[in-house]
């Protein structure tokens, strides 16, 4: 019988913390590494400031509107794509490939992040290979794109979003940016399917 022991997870850009219980069976490897780099994705945010957060160079987005940005992949992807379920229709009508720029609070977009990324762990969790490579639908119609390569395309997406903004918070003369991937072997190691 599996116990039920809490882990830690430390809000961006604060000294708080929030449990969450750990989950009894092992995900999927892809699942696993989804969750570290979302967790790679939060040590970049560390220490940025909503004043930070809202500036623009050049056609850069706004961080703030970056992490709304991946909020509504995350929503897309393991939320309204899979199982028609759209907890926040503002984040889909303002966040998407191709959006106007615009200057959101980094505050409301992190939280809005959480909750979808919250939202999408029961998903997360019941994934097994051959739901990975299930037909991930779009408008309700078949998409050629499988669940696991949407989970891979946004995987490389927050990587993609990690490089932009640190070189961001390099622009703003951050000090203490991460320099380089965390610690892959301690929480997403290699292992087979």
């Amino acid at each position: 019988m599996a116990t039920r022991t809490i882990r830690r997870i430390a809000k961006a850009g604060s000294n708080s913390a929030k449990a969450r219980p750990r989950r009894s069976r092992r995900a999927h490897p892809l699942v696993d590494q989804l969750r570290f780099t979302r967790s790679e994705w939060l040590r970049g945010l560390r220490g940025v400031t909503e004043e930070g957060a809202a500036q623009h160079f050049g056609p850069v987005n706004s961080i703030g509107w970056i992490v709304g940005h991946l909020a509504w992949q995350e929503q897309r992807y393991l939320l309204h794509r899979p199982q028609r379920i759209m907890p926040r229709e503002d984040i889909q009508k303002e966040f998407f490939s191709g959006a106007p720029m615009t200057t959101p609070s980094f505050a409301e977009m992190l939280k809005a992040w959480r909750a979808i990324t919250r939202a999408t762990d029961p998903f997360l969790d019941q994934l097994t290979t051959e739901k990975l490579l299930v037909d991930l639908p779009f408008n309700g119609k078949r998409s050629g794109q499988s669940q696991g390569s949407a989970i891979r395309r946004m995987t490389y997406h927050y990587w993609f979003h990690i490089g932009e903004i640190q070189a961001i918070r390099q622009q703003i003369d951050n000090a203490g940016l991460p320099q380089y991937v965390g610690n892959i072997e301690g929480k997403a190691p290699y292992r087979p399917e």
